[in-house]
């Protein structure tokens, strides 16, 4: 069994699936697995997928997880963690096929409920891959000697950075050995994890906030327009100022921001770069603080997307001293092992808000290369917001 944990799962698929609980209790959505880099799955690989698919409805959280998760994640009310306990995933909400070397995923069912297969599934995936075509990888001294290398270069440029790699893993082995170098060998710059298992097990602080899918299902029931300033509205009112940074490239940062009004800029400790240039967003994040008269340097930006040491030194060269930063670094920890990672993800393609019928959703982003869902829709999605 390779996930043998409920909360070997980002901390974000937990916060959202409380804050939907609380707001969308009644809410349907689907996901799909989406093959950016068109790779090929061997013979047999959804059928072995199934099979783990199908194990994880043995899961559940044990007495332990619970009181860490509970100390760690004080935002969380007791409430949530009483469902978490009773939370069993079902498998009849997934479906998994192939064709030839195609693999297709899809995902249906209550959102609270459905929210939280996403990570696992993509870990999984990854995972079995590299198992069933037999990836040579480097020896574990090499791997292990990597990843202090990067734990020096991250301490001596002196920043803040988190594990973000638990979707594509190269193996829930090699995520452990990582998160445990870093743990200890990674000090001080190494502050946590995203993945709330491997936090609890190295006594960690989980990290994370939301994600795009926070704001797509908020775009299906209200609209483009009122999509990111409505889905802060509430994401501030379910945590009533905690998991402060806010996702700007759903729908692109430059519509994010003209939503990020003086509220909410004060009230969010910063926002999260996800895609695009870094050296762009963050000069479109110091004018928009600047032009509200916000201190830039009271503020953080989170970076997250594609990073390797040398895109983070370039980030850090640049906005040092002119703004917060700190960065979640993903796969390449996670799966910098002598392999090619897959480029995978699962999206939200449709909500169904209560009472209404099934409506597409998208993601725009701020890297063409990554819009998401009918297409039709997203040239909709476009004309509206003017981008």
């Amino acid at each position: 069994m390779i996930i043998h944990s409920i909360i070997d799962n980002d901390l974000y698929k937990f916060t959202m699936q409380h804050a939907v609980m609380e707001l969308y209790p009644y809410a349907k959505v689907k996901y799909q697995f989406i093959n950016r880099g068109k790779t090929k799955f061997p013979s047999g690989f959804a059928k072995l997928l199934r099979k783990h698919i199908d194990q994880l409805a043995d899961l559940k959280l044990t007495p332990d997880e619970k009181e860490f998760f509970q100390q760690k994640c004080y935002y969380l009310p007791p409430t949530y963690f009483d469902y978490l306990a009773g939370y069993r995933y079902d498998p009849s909400e997934v479906k998994v096929w192939q064709d030839g070397g195609d693999l297709f995923v899809e995902i249906e069912g209550y959102w609270y409920r459905t929210i939280l297969w996403e990570v696992p599934l993509m870990a999984l995936i990854s995972e079995l891959y590299f198992k069933q075509i037999n990836a040579q990888t480097w020896h574990v001294e090499k791997i292990e000697q990597v990843v202090k290398q990067k734990a020096d270069f991250y301490n001596n440029l002196g920043i803040r950075y988190a594990d973000f790699g638990t979707r594509r893993r190269y193996s829930l082995e090699n995520h452990d050995r990582v998160v445990r170098i870093l743990s200890t060998y990674g000090k001080p710059a190494f502050v946590g994890t995203s993945n709330v298992y491997l936090a609890f097990k190295y006594n960690l602080t989980p990290i994370g906030t939301q994600a795009h899918e926070w704001f797509m299902f908020h775009a299906a029931k209200y609209g483009f327009n009122m999509a990111n300033e409505i889905a802060l509205e509430n994401w501030a009112a379910i945590f009533n100022g905690s998991l402060g940074i806010a996702l700007a490239d759903t729908f692109t940062s430059k519509v994010f921001f003209r939503a990020f009004n003086m509220k909410l800029a004060k009230l969010f400790d910063g926002v999260r770069q996800d895609s695009g240039d870094p050296i762009k967003f963050t000069k479109m994040a110091i004018e928009h603080y600047q032009k509200l008269r916000i201190n830039p340097l009271t503020k953080t930006i989170i970076f997250s997307d594609s990073l390797n040491p040398e895109r983070v030194k370039e980030i850090v060269e640049y906005a040092r001293g002119k703004i917060g930063i700190s960065f979640g670094i993903g796969t390449n920890l996670t799966n910098d092992v002598g392999v090619e990672p897959l480029n995978i993800v699962i999206k939200m393609i449709a909500a169904k808000p209560k009472d209404r019928g099934w409506i597409n959703t998208v993601k725009l982003s701020d890297d063409r290369g990554k819009y998401t869902g009918d297409p039709k829709m997203i040239e909709i999605a476009k004309v509206i917001l003017d981008v």
